[in-house]
């Protein structure tokens, strides 16, 4: 009888090593950047803060109008009926009215200005009966309404972002509310890939109109993987298309191991005789895992080699794409400083029957939707072959079934990890 190896379409291997078992080692052997640089507020967009971000201030500084009215003591409304309030001045945003309001006087005051000294309640103008300096108010006229005192939105001394935090718009917004002009950052990560196979051609190497040869094949995942970096923000160092053979896949090891923070390859991590990137990362660096439970993405080797972490992902463009979303990103998250390191995952109410054989967590391409009930419902975006790239295209997330499910019924619920968020990239 022939003796079979393990190999990615078997059902169950023991040998493989559950994904959550594989995540606890990487996050235990990786260590997060301690180099910082000030930046300018205006340079600060997705870099990862090194320290927390205190006010300096209360905002608002101090107590002003939230709508356009008139400002009043409350002292002067009546308990019953109506009272007539002189008006005597104004007070605009940027040019406050200076005098004390007394009990029986008001001042029209309009959005964002200072509340006037004696003042402390606001009357929207919809609310009051206006004729020359007069006003007049009713008993339902809500003492301390319409106001915003200082200090309500942020206190001075008060931590507003958080160490780790990647910065977004709304904090760049925030921090320059208060005057800040620069932040202390963790510097930029520096990864470096490369793809391997002797069957690539580059599409820089490519003339329009030419026919590829016969067995190649356009090299994507190169491409693939430079799109996704810079998605996250690091300093990219491409190193080409590595051919079939060891010593060329040493030495680009070993220069991207001398280059950067970590490395990312595709292809050459299975157990064959081309496979050289399986057999030089033995060789120099220290293996952490090399084979998963799951699909896409079972032969996938992580560790070190000299300072710098090392992903060899597999080579098919799905596969590629699923390890990359589910170790290296986080990986990179977490390098970075970054506390927000887990994409997130949400529930959601399957409508394709989904096959799967228990033993390994899927990722499964899927689309996601609010039905006509509003419900958020997925389904599948057909064939779940690792090399039907177009399939990645057109999903906008992922559908996660677990290791010890054997499938998924229309109606069950599975989770999701959506491709896009609101505002980051």
């Amino acid at each position: 009888m022939i003796e079979k190896q393990p190999s990615c379409d078997d059902v169950a291997e023991p040998a493989l090593l559950p994904v959550s078992v594989a995540q606890q080692r990487l996050f235990e052997s990786l260590k997060p950047l301690t180099t910082v640089e000030r930046v300018s507020i205006d340079d600060a967009l997705f870099r990862v803060l090194s320290e927390g971000v205190v006010s300096p201030m209360d905002v608002p500084a101090q107590a002003n109008s939230a709508m356009d009215g008139y400002a009043l003591s409350s002292a002067s409304i009546p308990s019953t009926g109506e009272a007539s309030l002189t008006v005597v001045g104004t007070a605009w945003a940027g040019r406050p009215y200076k005098s004390e309001i007394r009990v029986g006087e008001c001042v029209r005051i309009y959005t964002g200005a200072i509340m006037p000294a004696g003042a402390d309640t606001v009357v929207i103008q919809e609310h009051v009966r206006a004729a020359d300096d007069k006003i007049d108010i009713d008993s339902d006229v809500t003492a301390a309404k319409n106001v915003r005192m200082a200090g309500e939105d942020v206190e001075a001394g008060q931590e507003i972002l958080a160490k780790g935090r990647s910065l977004q718009a709304a904090d760049i917004g925030v921090m320059a509310s208060l005057g800040i002009k620069s932040v202390n950052v963790f510097r930029r990560l520096k990864v470096a890939f490369f793809t391997t196979g002797d069957e690539l051609q580059s599409l820089e190497l490519h003339k329009p109109g030419d026919s590829l040869a016969p067995g190649m094949l356009f090299d994507s995942n190169r491409h693939t993987l430079a799109a996704m970096l810079k998605t996250l923000h690091v300093e990219i160092v491409d190193l080409g298309i590595v051919r079939d053979n060891e010593e060329d896949t040493r030495q680009a090891l070993l220069k991207a191991s001398e280059l950067a923070d970590l490395i990312v390859t595709s292809g050459g991590v299975s157990a064959g005789d081309a496979d050289f990137v399986t057999r030089a990362f033995h060789d120099l660096g220290d293996v952490s895992f090399w084979k998963l439970a799951m699909r896409p993405g079972r032969p996938l080797a992580y560790g070190n080699i000299g300072e710098a972490a090392f992903f060899g992902l597999p080579g098919n463009p799905v596969a590629v794409m699923v390890t990359f979303l589910q170790f290296v990103q986080p990986a990179l998250r977490f390098l970075s400083g970054n506390t927000d390191v887990f994409a997130m995952e949400i529930p959601a109410r399957c409508l394709s029957k989904l096959r799967k054989s228990p033993g390994r967590v899927e990722y499964q391409r899927g689309v996601m939707r609010l039905d006509e009930n509003g419900e958020l419902v997925v389904e599948s975006t057909g064939k779940q072959g690792a090399g039907r790239l177009s399939s990645m295209s057109r999903a906008n997330c992922l559908i996660i079934i677990a290791a010890e499910k054997d499938g998924v019924m229309p109606g069950d619920k599975v989770m999701v990890q959506p491709f896009r968020g609101l505002m980051s990239a």
